[in-house]
């Protein structure tokens, strides 16, 4: 595998153990809907959130939250679609993004809730 897929499945889990320490139920880890994949969902209350991740190893490029594109947000909200229709979910969704870049012996971590809409 190549090492940005080993950084990128580390960051997925990294966050999920973030969010499920703020109270967070997670439901899916990696959904797939044809070539379409939800990184993480989660139930928080009364809502379903759909979450993706971005982990780079530095921000001297760019920052992870810009490397969601809109056809990366386009394939998202069409998966969660997908998934509220096959899981008969009836309840408010939510779109957040978590990025993550690694500083020697920690994460820096943040958490974008409602990063974008339907």
């Amino acid at each position: 595998m190549a090492q940005h897929n080993d950084l990128g499945h580390t960051g997925e889990d990294i966050a999920a153990e973030y969010l499920l320490g703020k109270g967070y139920e997670l439901l899916e880890k990696n959904w797939k809907s044809g070539h379409k994949e939800i990184d993480l969902i989660f139930r928080d209350g009364d809502y379903l959130v759909i979450v993706e991740v971005k982990t780079r190893s530095s921000d001297g490029w760019e920052s992870p939250k810009e490397a969601v594109t809109n056809k990366k947000i386009r394939n998202i909200i069409d998966a969660a679609e997908e998934y509220i229709l096959l899981n008969d979910v009836m309840m408010e969704t939510r779109f957040d993004i978590v990025t993550l870049i690694p500083h020697q012996d920690r994460w820096e971590i943040e958490h974008i809730k409602e990063a974008f809409y339907p």
